[in-house]
């Protein structure tokens, strides 16, 4: 069988979507139903050398290595889902007899959603590691370089002097908060029966006591959270974890955007360590790592709507087609997340700071970029009218240190240092500026 996406067209998660394939939900699909079977062996219902002989026919229930997954995908067009001819399979590989404890009292979204649990888990905890590392990362770079005083640009133009500290704390702030966002997750089981009801398990188990007993050593073997309750159709585990991804996604997609915007050719303030080569112009060391990021920054948030739409849409006690919708979106937003996390902790440490680029590009307006604290100080000894008129004049090629210096008002200020861009930053002593917390 032809394998549909291998990543030709979404280089981002190239080498970092393993966790999130057809082959890892299978798998989760299968530790789905062995939970199953092995929350029934907890609570006493079904005896350990069944149990035993399920799991050997089932090659251990922790991998899919025994089903045929080419079948099953075409097979479950049928159903529309993968579990029915899933639970055909496991069936088919024990003695008839033992049958009916296989998928005993669940329904096909209770399998479906217990898998993109156990995967999205795997996938958010692996995030987690990358961002963890983007975050030390960035402490590096500001312990080299964050005093390092550089032009904030505000709506494209040059503003005021700022730091590069300032600037990557900006970063970490978004980042950092992802970081909690997806460590405040739920990943809940899902065992609810046909309608949400749990009226199966009750009458399998004889009491909603030892139901929920049953539950909670479900969620137990499938490495999740014990449920309050049926999720069926209260999509807010996909939604809060849609919503935690595409976060991560933005702050990461804005460190990406700053990256490529300073160097530029004619910014050079930053350079990705390696950058990539053109197919036509052998000169070009393109930021490649960034726009890798940013490509999944543009993406993920039609994703994370398309989540919230399915939740609003999930009608009755399983929705036509919203539920179904989720499954492809929630894997390939994890999927940007899993590339654009990893691609962000190799750009930031391989990072390079051009200061002689920072410095130069200070100097460009000619002392205008100190013009906000210069009118501070001017504005009260000569006025507006006059402090306009100098500002203008530098607007006409002169340097504003000269005409500041030529104001008879000025002598007795230390024009040298109202001039110096280092002493206008706002960030002395503060985290970002080299002295980062933690």
């Amino acid at each position: 069988m032809t394998t549909f996406d291998e990543g030709l067209l979404s280089p981002v998660a190239v080498g970092h979507d393993v966790l999130v394939t057809d082959a890892a939900v299978l798998d989760a699909l299968v530790r789905a139903e062995h939970a199953l079977i092995t929350a029934y062996l907890d609570i006493g219902l079904l005896p350990a050398e069944v149990h035993a002989e399920i799991t050997r026919a089932w090659g251990g229930g922790r991998d899919a290595a025994a089903i045929d997954a080419a079948s099953l995908i075409t097979a479950s067009v049928a159903g529309g889902n993968p579990v029915i001819p899933l639970v055909a399979q496991l069936a088919d590989r024990v003695p008839e007899g033992l049958r009916p404890w296989v998928h005993r009292g669940a329904t096909s979204q209770d399998i479906v959603d217990t898998a993109l649990m156990i995967v999205a888990l795997a996938a958010v905890e692996r995030l987690r590691d990358s961002l963890v590392q983007t975050v030390d990362g960035l402490h590096r770079l500001e312990d080299r370089h964050g005093r390092d005083v550089v032009v904030a640009r505000t709506l494209t133009q040059h503003a005021v002097p700022t730091t590069l500290g300032a600037r990557l704390d900006g970063w970490r702030q978004g980042i950092d908060r992802a970081i909690t966002r997806t460590t405040s997750l739920a990943f809940p089981a899902q065992l609810a029966g046909a309608a949400g009801t749990r009226a199966s398990f009750v009458e399998i188990t004889g009491s909603a006591d030892a139901a929920q007993a049953l539950v909670a050593a479900y969620a137990r073997h499938a490495g999740l959270e014990v449920p309050s309750g049926s999720w069926q159709v209260a999509r807010w585990p996909i939604t809060e974890l849609g919503d935690a991804l595409v976060q991560t996604v933005d702050a990461l997609g804005k460190l990406a955007s700053d990256v490529t915007t300073l160097s530029r050719t004619e910014i050079g303030e930053l350079h990705e360590g390696a950058g990539g080569g053109s197919s036509a112009m052998p000169q070009k060391q393109n930021p490649v790592e960034s726009t890798l990021i940013r490509s999944a920054a543009l993406r993920a948030p039609q994703l994370g709507a398309t989540l919230h739409l399915a939740a609003a849409l999930a009608g009755d006690e399983r929705p036509d087609g919203a539920w179904h919708a989720e499954w492809p979106t929630l894997r390939e937003l994890l999927r940007l997340a899993l590339g654009a996390s990893a691609h962000a902790a190799s750009l930031v440490a391989g990072l390079r700071v051009d200061a002689e680029a920072a410095t130069r590009n200070l100097e460009l307006t000619r002392g205008l970029v100190i013009s906000e604290r210069l009118a501070l100080v001017l504005v009260p000894l000569i006025g507006r009218s006059r402090f306009d008129d100098l500002i203008a004049s530098v607007a006409d090629g002169a340097q504003l240190g000269d005409l500041v210096r030529a104001v008879p008002e000025a002598a007795g200020l230390d024009v040298d240092a109202l001039l110096d861009p280092a002493g206008y930053t706002g960030v002395r002593g503060m985290p970002g500026a080299g002295e980062h917390a933690g």
